[in-house]
């Protein structure tokens, strides 16, 4: 059997590394060919986990294993379900486009800003379809050096302390998951995340274990109170590190929840279920009213994303298939919705060099095919019917009332916040008069520009208008989840 997990996890590593290789400013044309031929090939080589994927199954697929570290039974042990295989082609997808939006943006060190998106590419893949707990723990680990080399080196004026706090935030919650998995393996004699999913825990030991666990991924979701880092790094990261920090790494916390969280600690998740729903509710409400204070796009989108992400857990501590597979679909929407919004930002970010709302006005004036996806892009982090937005949303929304009524409400009120955050935000900056000199200099997307978002809106549309094909991939891994959730451990 072709190994495509393996090739999706080292493939971009292998063309990160080779782009290292040209590592000189006059050599930058080489550096981003090499660097699209590396994301064009790492993202082809994830299509045949679409295609070749069996929905009728909750059992792991194109499963590769082998020794790594034998005494502590600790193997090169990947696979994918339902849940995670989509999300490989998300990452593989985003890190193209990335590499796409600089082609023009980063004229310095070019070589080491495409290989560092290369590179982090492929540890995210390996973190998403690690089956070991130590090979999920170090690829979990290791994926924080790009980002925080992206951040502090091609970022903002405060670029170096929200690269700090990012790395310190999730390094410092990650080491509890190490203390986790190490107990797990004593008890277990194996660090295979499958097998941990037998092993039987007193309610004690899950507790402390829950707390171990999801002190580490709720810091990358991130939930409130734990996210104050993300507001400060998005600012002042790169538009492409904006782009996978929101696209991607988030959705590697909520990850956890289901790969770990839920069917190894089932009896803590139903005991601490009513915590994680009111943290839940406090980003969908508390963030929703924040993001309106904003004077900077970059932290209204980020604000904007908190809440977005507590609709995710709280889809998930329903313990029902239309909130799984609802948090789930949210999760692969916001990856393509925020995405799409840090690209427009970017855009206008290369042409005036700012992202404050003040600095801009009747954009739609100078720019009308930009100002056309920007509004779908607006409309669909609202939650309009049509566009994936609304899809997560809905199920979501729909779980949450079937379980208690005040919380369905509660939950609802986003999609008033949400649109009145991201209107607010898309009047001041796109309509009325031109607000100054710099915005009437201002220049149309191109036709590189033009393609990018195109692909983006695509698939925004594609999820809105037809969502069946990713629901039933998800489907029978959500519901043998599920099954875990209500056996009890003791």
């Amino acid at each position: 059997m072709t190994p495509y997990l393996t090739l999706a996890i080292f493939l971009p590593i292998a063309f990160g590394v080779g782009v290292l290789f040209v590592n000189r400013d006059e050599d930058a044309p080489t550096a981003r060919r090499i660097a699209l031929l590396g994301g064009l090939v790492s993202f082809l080589v994830t299509l045949p986990l679409w295609f070749g994927f069996m929905p009728g199954t909750s059992d792991m697929q194109f499963v590769e294993r082998g020794e790594w570290i034998p005494r502590f039974d600790i193997h090169y042990f990947v696979g994918v379900d339902g849940i995670s295989m989509p999300f490989l082609l998300l990452n593989s997808l985003m890190t193209l486009f990335v590499i796409w939006s600089a082609w023009v943006a980063i004229q310095k060190r070019v070589a080491q800003y495409m290989a560092a998106f290369l590179i982090q590419s492929g540890l995210i893949n390996g973190a998403f379809c690690a089956l070991d707990g130590m090979l999920f723990y170090v690829f979990f680990e290791a994926m924080l050096i790009p980002m925080y080399l992206i951040i502090g080196i091609w970022g903002g004026p405060n670029r170096v302390y929200a690269a700090i706090k990012f790395f310190l935030y999730t390094l410092l919650g990650s080491l509890l998951m190490l203390v986790a998995l190490i107990y797990l393996y004593n008890v277990s004699e194996t660090f295979s995340i499958v097998e941990w999913h037998q092993v039987p825990l007193a309610l004690s030991v899950q507790m402390l274990l829950f707390i171990a666990f999801f002190l580490s991924f709720a810091v990358k979701v991130p939930m409130w109170p734990l996210h104050t880092w993300l507001p400060d790094a998005h600012p002042e990261a790169p538009t492409g590190g904006s782009v996978i920090l929101a696209a991607i790494t988030l959705k590697i916390g909520a990850y956890g929840f289901v790969r770990f969280i839920l069917p190894i600690l089932p009896d803590a998740s139903r005991y601490l279920t009513g915590f994680v729903i009111a943290l839940s509710l406090i980003a969908i409400v508390y963030i929703g009213f924040v993001a309106l204070m904003q004077t900077d796009m970059k932290r209204l989108i980020a604000y904007s994303s908190i809440a977005h992400m507590g609709f995710v857990t709280l889809g998930f501590f329903m313990f029902s298939q239309l909130g799984l597979e609802g948090g789930l679909v949210q999760m692969i929407s916001h990856g393509f919705v925020s995405a799409a919004l840090f690209l427009c930002v970017g855009v206008m970010y290369d042409r005036m060099h700012t992202h404050r709302i003040a600095d801009f006005g009747g954009v739609v004036n100078v720019m009308p095919k930009f100002a056309g996806f920007m509004m779908l892009f607006s409309m669909a982090n609202v939650g309009l019917p049509g566009t994936s937005g609304f899809v997560g949303e809905f199920l979501v929304i729909l779980a949450a009332v079937k379980s208690n009524l005040w919380i369905g409400f509660a939950a609802a009120t986003t999609m008033i916040l949400g649109a009145a955050y991201t209107l607010w935000m898309y009047k001041r900056v796109i309509y009325g008069p031109v607000a100054n000199e710099n915005v009437a200099k201002l220049t149309d997307i191109n036709r590189r520009e033009l393609w990018l978002l195109a692909a983006v809106a695509a698939g925004v549309l594609a999820i809105g208008v037809y969502p069946k094909p990713l629901i039933d991939v998800m489907h029978t891994s959500v519901a043998d989840l599920l099954t875990h959730v209500a056996r009890s451990k003791l």
